[in-house]
């Protein structure tokens, strides 16, 4: 699967760079400070980080980050975005992370449990190198979303990303730890919606706290 993502880099920036790209990179980053709320000083890891499009956001805080990734073509590109942070890239896996129990005061995991089949393990991992009283932040392509049911056509289709990938309700993402879990989600409106428009949409799927928008993010916290 890593090698699916080494003729992205590239693409998946150019992607964020669009009116739309933009605008979900906003709403999909705020969403995620709230929830993981990063601290100057601590130490962060970002599993599957891809080309460093979120992880800015921790290293903004303040905080060190570990950026692991399959893909080395994705993890140079987000060495040489972030290089002048504290920022260290490390190729593995989040079914077996190469480091020690209680390494990372927090653990964030963004859109890479899609191509993951065995979710719980990964989630298990991110636990088990997290600090006591630590949190655990994951968030996936939402099941109930149109988004999903684009994706998965695609995959359909033959999409070299898409065509393996499992896309999760926010029932099976809780059910991946037996501890409570805090979820919510944004991107109600879709890739082809005008941007202005696309904020109005966003702020009624918010009011009413809707389950089907596209970024699914569920955090935990590790007991002391």
């Amino acid at each position: 699967m890593p090698k699916a993502f080494d003729e992205w880099p590239e693409k998946y920036d150019q992607w964020f760079d669009t009116p739309i790209g933009r605008l979900i990179r906003q709403y999909e980053s705020e969403l995620t400070v709230k929830m993981l709320e990063p601290v100057h000083g601590e130490t962060i890891l970002d599993a599957g980080c891809g080309t460093g499009v979120f992880t800015l956001d921790l290293l903004s805080a303040g905080a060190r980050v570990v950026g692991l990734e399959l893909s080395l073509p994705m993890l140079h590109r987000a060495g040489w975005k972030l290089r002048q942070f504290s920022f260290q890239m490390v190729q593995g896996d989040m079914i077996c992370l190469p480091f020690a129990h209680g390494a990372f005061d927090k653990t964030i995991s963004l859109t890479a449990l899609e191509f993951i089949d065995d979710a719980r393990t990964a989630i298990s991992e991110l636990f088990r190198v997290t600090k006591p009283g630590g949190r655990i932040l994951v968030a996936t392509l939402n099941s109930l979303s149109p988004w999903a049911r684009r994706r998965e056509a695609a995959g359909e289709r033959g999409h070299p990303l898409f065509r393996h990938a499992i896309f999760r309700s926010p029932d099976q993402v809780r059910a991946l730890s037996p501890l409570p879990s805090v979820i919510k989600t944004a991107i109600h409106f879709q890739k082809d919606d005008n941007p202005d428009e696309a904020k109005e949409v966003e702020k009624e799927g918010q009011r009413e706290s809707s389950a089907t928008g596209a970024f699914l993010a569920a955090c935990w916290q590790k007991p002391l």
